[in-house]
């Protein structure tokens, strides 16, 4: 059978090493191998280019400018204030003055020169921090709810999830030897065992990247079905006496090929609590023996699933699980909860999750925000108080551990900054997420993150236009097919599919729950509010009592939308 290339480079590389030590020395020039490009994966790396320049720079007869993303390993999105402030200082020196939360509760720092990268990897880590297994076909950065509430449930889950982030985490210790100089730190989430024997990846480790995610289904914020993996909490009297096992979820595509598709997990199985570490163990597994080798778009676990069923997956799960295969149980309604706002943390001290638009800690200048300090007013809070955080699945931050009577004072620095708090925007700004795209990610086909505040505003106007400027709605743009910002889960889901036009899906549940279907065809940017028009127009009239407009698109089925919709478009084509 054959096998694509980055498979040889695996199981060639000695423990992921390569030659990538030499070749981040040699600064003579900025970019890296192919070989070194796959490899740096692993350790939470990917080499880019400035998409916005490269172009006059051709026509110059000049070379890329080719940069590093980095990204954190930080399972479910813990990490002190020293920590942030640390990350903080370093994003001036090395990267490009920004702090960016993705939707895997973890951090990435964008435009790193070659130069930089190797320096700052070390940095982190002299941190308790580590970029390891931040990308690359291992599991990523395990999601859990944000939420620092201090009671038996969520700490069961949050250990859960750390538990999973040690026994999963490569075994090689190349990490060390090449960025910080042999020296092991004591990570919270280091491997178990001393031993650089992959027992559990093998040495060509996974097909592709792996997601896990543990929820609460009373709180589906991290989105759960959209991973490779979820464990859905069975609570009774406010006690977890198993988990409901969900597998083979996942966004990623590619336009105009039918064999790649978005697909939500399904049950597999049910486990007692005390299993779910070797279940977890059990479906990598699966994964690993039994995933695409050969066709890196249709590698992951998800197509696995789809093509060869659900009774086929127990009965594989059966040579691996150390256990008997449960039948399913019916799944609990899942709902959502963004935990923005202040809340109580259960220990007579209160959080606050704040709305970062795009994700993006930075001050910003001009637009609808400009003036908006985000970065430097979020230091002078954590600096004052030196509040642990949580980041969140939408791309938002938690300031944890507040004292009631500095709530007000807290509140006061924010605003000074022009920071939007949680009442200061409306719920389409505080559902809408956004992927990076362009200029840094090299696969953006179309604007995401840099077109997110005018499209939210054209938006708003739209919304308020119909009376709907108090929907709670979920509304998620990608530059790309790959879906990082979970597109096609969204009620109303925008996807690059050139540069300046979208594929648009409409019908996906609001809790995370059903994915919507593809709508409308290479949708120009500016007239994306022009083909929601006549649909929201109707929402308005034919809505059930308390439904909502993905559930309504849903209801009413494709044949009818694109009956009254055609006749008011003419630039574009229905999808479906």
């Amino acid at each position: 059978m054959s096998e694509s290339k980055q498979e040889g480079y695996k199981r060639e590389s000695l423990g992921l090493r390569g030659n990538i030590a030499s070749e981040l020395d040699d600064t003579s020039s900025g970019f890296v191998s192919d070989e070194s490009y796959e490899l740096l994966k692993f350790f939470g790396s990917y080499q880019g280019y400035d998409r916005d320049t490269a172009t006059p720079r051709k026509k110059q007869g000049l070379e890329k400018e080719w940069e590093f993303m980095l990204r954190l390993k930080m399972p479910a999105g813990r990490l002190t204030a020293k920590q942030y402030l640390a990350l903080d200082k370093y994003c001036d020196a090395r990267a490009n003055g920004s702090l960016r939360i993705t939707t895997r509760q973890t951090f990435q720092f964008h435009q790193i020169l070659k130069g930089d990268l190797k320096p700052f990897i070390k940095e982190i880590s002299a941190e308790l921090l580590s970029t390891m297994g931040g990308c690359g076909d291992v599991v990523r950065n395990i999601t859990a709810c944000p939420a620092p509430i201090k009671d038996g449930l969520h700490e069961e889950m949050l250990t859960l999830a750390l538990q999973l982030a040690k026994h999963l985490a490569p075994r090689t210790d190349a990490y060390w030897d090449m960025f910080v100089d042999g020296q092991k730190q004591n990570y919270p989430f280091n491997p178990e065992t001393d031993s650089t024997t992959e027992d559990i990846y093998g040495d060509t480790y996974m097909p592709r990247k792996f997601k896990i995610s543990v929820i609460d289904p009373r709180d589906n914020c991290t989105d759960a079905l959209t991973n490779d993996l979820a464990f859905i909490a069975d609570i009774e009297r406010e006690k977890i006496i198993g988990y409901h096992v969900v597998i083979g979820g996942g966004m990623g595509m590619k336009h105009n090929t039918p064999a790649t598709y978005p697909r939500l997990a399904t049950p597999i199985t049910y486990i007692a609590p005390q299993d779910a570490q070797a279940m977890a163990e059990a479906v990598v597994k699966l994964q690993r023996d039994y995933g695409d080798r050969e066709n890196r778009q249709h590698a992951r676990l998800k197509y696995v699933v789809a093509e060869n069923g659900n009774d086929w997956v127990r009965k594989k799960l059966a040579d691996y699980f150390e256990g008997e295969i449960l039948p399913i149980r019916p799944l609990p309604k899942l709902s959502i909860c963004d935990h923005m706002g202040w809340h109580s943390q259960n220990d007579g001290n209160y959080f606050l999750g704040i709305p970062i638009p795009s994700g993006r800690i930075i001050d910003i200048e001009s637009g609808e925000y400009a003036g908006a300090k985000y970065r430097t007013g979020l230091h002078a809070v954590i600096s004052k108080y030196q509040m642990n955080l949580t980041l969140t699945a939408d791309q938002n931050i938690i300031l944890t551990d507040i004292k009631a009577s500095d709530k007000l004072t807290i509140e006061h620095i924010l605003r000074d900054h022009g920071i939007r708090l949680n009442e200061d925007i409306t719920h389409i700004a505080r559902h809408f997420h956004a992927c990076v795209s362009l200029p840094t990610c090299g696969k953006g086909l179309a604007e995401s993150e840099r077109v997110e505040i005018p499209l939210v505003k054209q938006l708003e106007k739209l919304f308020d236009k119909h009376g709907l400027i108090h929907e709670e709605i979920a509304i998620r743009i990608a530059g790309c097919p790959n879906g990082c910002s979970r597109p096609y889960g969204g009620e109303i889901g925008i996807v690059g599919r050139m540069p300046g036009k979208y594929l648009l899906y409409l019908g996906g549940e609001y809790n995370g729950t059903r994915l919507g279907t593809a709508a409308f065809d290479k949708v120009p940017l500016e007239q994306i509010t022009d083909a929601l028009d006549p649909i929201l127009a109707r929402f308005v009239v034919e809505r059930s009592e308390g439904e909502k407009f993905g559930d309504f698109c849903h209801r009413i089925g494709w044949d009818d939308l694109k009956a009254q919709a055609l006749p008011h478009l003419t630039d574009y084509k229905w999808a479906a």
